[in-house]
């Protein structure tokens, strides 16, 4: 993919929620973690939502139903509907769908979210690997998924089934901190059996058909925490994006992020879509944006100023993502980080 590399984060004059016309939002680490609410979420997306934003859910997490996503939304105070809702689940049974003739059966390791999934696009889910399936899907099981079904799944892909991944996040956010997600349980059968599997989640263009497929968006802005998946599933998809700092990524990691992982914009949460964007400005040999200036000194990223600290993080992102050009920045930010309040 030939694409320019990112320098720095954009501005826009307008609001978020008035330049896009939908937002194309994850949910763990963006809009709850753990199942409450993060902070800010409910009230921003409801005013986004109010001016005229189309909201969508995409989530790598294949284990709930589209209906048990939007109920949950909906009792935190987040209107929704399935249709709302987009999942790696979804994602993945129409690839398998694409390749197995209706009525097939697959081994399902995972939750109902990835059955109802296989059931609407007319495959057969079973449990064992002794009920002829035709090939194995795996997706997020939630953390009491026991270590049979990994067992399960290893002894069907090592039979040769063809072997399907709703995504391969290694980690999830939860109420009390960073757990194991699906890619860790996909390393397990990886391990046990040495083959690989068909991914259909972000970052994966079988994730990004199927939004645009059940979103129609025109002009859609993806919102996550992750940039390994969300930020780079936009990257692939060819459409701008938002990080929101609630989530997995630090502001370090956002810092030595390559390009595929550098995001069109970056705010503190939510409230973000709200608000119009600073630009980062090119000042001698560093970045303004606010009341900061930040540049690469030697082996270390330099942050001069006072104001937000988003704004410092803006301006340390130019400095560091100019002066890594198209690799990833090896400058020490720890400093420069600690005086913009990181």
């Amino acid at each position: 993919m030939n694409q320019t590399v990112r320098t720095g984060p954009d501005g826009s004059g307008k609001r978020l929620s008035e330049a896009y016309d939908t937002a194309l939002l994850d949910l763990d680490g963006v809009v709850y973690a753990g199942g409450e609410a993060i902070a800010h979420a409910v009230e921003s997306l409801g005013t986004a939502r109010d001016g005229g934003m189309h909201l969508a859910y995409v989530t790598n997490n294949a284990a709930r139903t589209p209906e048990t996503v939007a109920g949950h939304l909906t009792e935190l105070g987040v209107p929704a509907e399935p249709s709302d809702v987009i999942t790696s689940a979804q994602a993945v049974a129409r690839l398998i769908a694409d390749q197995l003739p209706a009525g097939s059966r697959v081994l399902v390791i995972g939750a109902e979210g990835l059955r109802v999934a296989l059931r609407e696009r007319g495959l057969v889910p079973v449990d064992s690997a002794d009920d002829d399936p035709a090939a194995v899907a795996q997706g997020y099981g939630g953390p009491d998924m026991p270590w049979s079904r990994l067992a399960e799944a290893s002894y069907a892909v090592a039979r040769g089934l063809p072997w399907f991944a709703s995504n391969t996040d290694l980690t999830i956010p939860s109420a009390r901190g960073i757990a194991p997600g699906n890619g860790a349980a996909v390393q397990v059968v990886r391990i046990a059996t040495g083959a690989e599997p068909q991914v259909a989640g972000k970052p994966l263009p079988p994730m990004h058909r199927e939004t645009v497929l059940r979103t129609g968006a025109e002009r859609p802005l993806v919102v996550g925490d992750r940039l390994d998946t969300d930020i780079e599933g936009a990257y692939v998809g060819g459409v701008d994006s938002l990080l929101v700092l609630t989530g997995v990524t630090t502001a370090a990691q956002l810092l030595a992020a390559p390009p595929e992982h550098r995001p069109t914009y970056v705010a503190e949460d939510l409230r973000g879509l709200l608000e119009p964007q600073p630009s980062v400005e090119a000042v001698g040999d560093g970045f303004r944006c606010g009341g900061w200036t930040a540049s690469a000194d030697g082996e270390a990223l330099v942050l001069d100023g006072d104001g937000d600290r988003i704004d410092a993080l803006r301006a340390l992102s130019a400095a560091a993502w100019t002066a890594a050009g198209e690799g990833s920045c090896g400058l020490d930010a720890v400093r420069a980080l600690a005086r913009g309040g990181w």
